[in-house]
């Protein structure tokens, strides 16, 4: 009897054993010899996900970003590294425009900004969310200036990089920033210039973001000038004389820009009193 028993259960265990082999090689010729693709991924409908897309657009003009170029990091590591706090009193924040006091401009800057301890600030091909950026990482840290000129934006009215709204929120994020970190500082905005030899769609664009940024002048810490008109003709158009390519100035435009704010400048600065009357002594 116990014999059988045995029997029987060894049989058993056999059985089991073929059966799970079959089984095995059943599965392996289902399996694919080669890559398995992936299952598709869950989408929506296009119509469902399109509105979507449109809205989460990211706001460029407002979000600090740097820039890949090495000069461009090399300038603003040697802003920080090189300032002198003690003797920088103005600063100067811009694009190629405020840059070109370097160049086509250089001659008025140490006539009338250099005596003044200014510090130019300009990156040529900046947009606003480059100043932002270098906002944000130290180039006004441990100054104390009494007075910051900023003209930014019309690289950001390429095509439809950014709109008028857009280029004026990033303009408005950059006033709060030097404020917020500047408190003592008081900024003079400056309009974005026109551009282009007669008027056109992206004169009217960083016209209107100037407007929309001009909001943010409370007559107190923020102060705004638009100086365009001293740009142009009376028909609105633009001279090489003044501008060569219709967008960077000439000698004769950075005396016109100097010209144009000094008033602004000597009263910000304390140099004359609101008015035009001499500063008392403090």
């Amino acid at each position: 009897m116990l014999c059988t028993m045995l029997t029987r259960s060894a049989s058993h265990r056999l059985w089991m054993l073929a059966l799970g082999a079959c089984s095995m090689f059943a599965l392996a010729a289902q399996v694919p010899s080669g890559p398995v693709a992936s299952p598709p991924a869950k989408t929506a409908p296009p119509s469902a996900t399109a509105p979507d897309q449109a809205q989460s657009k990211p706001p460029t003009a407002e979000n600090p970003v740097p820039r890949a170029e090495g000069w461009w990091l090399n300038r603003h590591n040697n802003l920080i590294l090189n300032r002198k706090p003690e003797s920088t009193h103005m600063l100067f924040i811009g694009d190629s425009i405020t840059q070109g006091w370097e160049q086509a401009g250089a001659s008025i800057w140490e006539r009338r900004y250099a005596p003044r301890g200014a510090l130019n600030m300009g990156f040529s091909g900046d947009r606003t969310q480059h100043v932002l950026w270098r906002l944000k990482h130290n180039e006004v840290e441990g100054l104390h200036p009494k007075l910051a000129v900023v003209m930014i934006g019309t690289n950001n009215s390429n095509g439809e990089d950014n709109t008028a709204e857009e280029i004026a929120d990033g303009i408005k994020a950059i006033v709060a920033s030097l404020t917020e970190k500047l408190p003592d500082t008081k900024v003079l905005l400056l309009a974005i210039f026109p551009r282009g030899e007669t008027p056109n769609a992206q004169r009217q664009k960083v016209a209107k973001a100037s407007e929309l940024a001009s909001k943010v002048a409370d007559g107190k810490t923020v102060y705004y000038l638009d100086i365009g008109s001293e740009l142009m003709n009376t028909d609105g158009t633009i001279s090489k004389e003044i501008m060569p390519d219709f967008l960077h100035l000439s000698p004769k435009g950075y005396e016109i820009w100097a010209d144009a704010i000094e008033d602004k400048v000597k009263e910000l600065t304390g140099e004359v009193a609101a008015g035009g009357a001499p500063a008392q002594p403090r």
